[in-house]
């Protein structure tokens, strides 16, 4: 049998779901202000303005609720990126692989966020830290499960069905992260990268027409 719910019931539930919200949003600031070290529970608390016990209600564990904030931005930018290129798409149609420079570009982008830099130092800390690896493990899977599809959908079923496409984007993943942690000891612009006029031209090669399958 189902129960309505009052008008009361729903007001206390949406103040838990904004409660939670400013929680994960103070959490991935206080991961790429301070790091790991710096995101205490006591700093994350204060930067969301709630109480230890409202924390510790959503959060028990201080290391789930960094990994919890560091995906929960992740997937934000990862549907916002996809919404760029659809925006940018509908105002200005480029050919096949005009759509591929656009994609390489703007996923390029999102490797200088906030949420690559903290799922790095999440990442760092759980080199030693077995419960941050635990937490980090099935939700590191799940993400990677959406950047794939995303990837495919921003490509187009034109080249996102191509034989190599999954060769192509797994290169562009693995390549994209690395070269984005050398920003870490030598700031420069990304969109000035030798790496992105390389990433256009294997995305040529990987998906001509006549590629054999891998």
């Amino acid at each position: 049998m189902t129960t309505e719910r009052t008008p009361e019931s729903r007001t206390r539930a949406q103040r838990s779901e904004d409660s939670r919200a400013r929680i994960l949003d103070a959490a991935v600031v206080s991961l790429i202000d301070g790091g790991y070290s710096g995101a205490t529970t006591l700093t994350i608390q204060s930067e969301a303005g709630v109480s230890r016990g409202r924390l510790l209600h959503h959060f028990p564990s201080r290391d789930r609720l960094l990994v919890a904030a560091a995906q929960h931005l992740a997937v934000k930018r990862v549907a916002d990126t996809e919404a760029r290129i659809n925006l940018v798409l509908e105002a200005r149609p480029v050919g096949t692989f005009g759509r591929a420079d656009l994609v390489i570009e703007l996923l390029w982008e999102s490797f200088s966020e906030p949420h690559f830099w903290a799922s790095i130092e999440l990442w760092t800390a759980a080199r030693a830290n077995a419960e941050i690896a635990d937490a980090l493990r099935p939700e590191e899977k799940r993400l990677g499960a959406a950047i794939r599809a995303s990837m495919a959908r921003m490509f187009g079923d034109e080249l996102a069905s191509r034989p190599r496409f999954k060769q192509l984007r797994d290169l562009l993943l693995t390549s994209m992260r690395g070269t984005a942690l050398t920003y870490t000891f030598d700031p420069r612009d990304p969109a000035e990268d030798a790496m992105v006029a390389q990433w256009k031209d294997l995305t040529r090669v990987l998906l001509a027409e006549d590629s054999p399958a891998s």
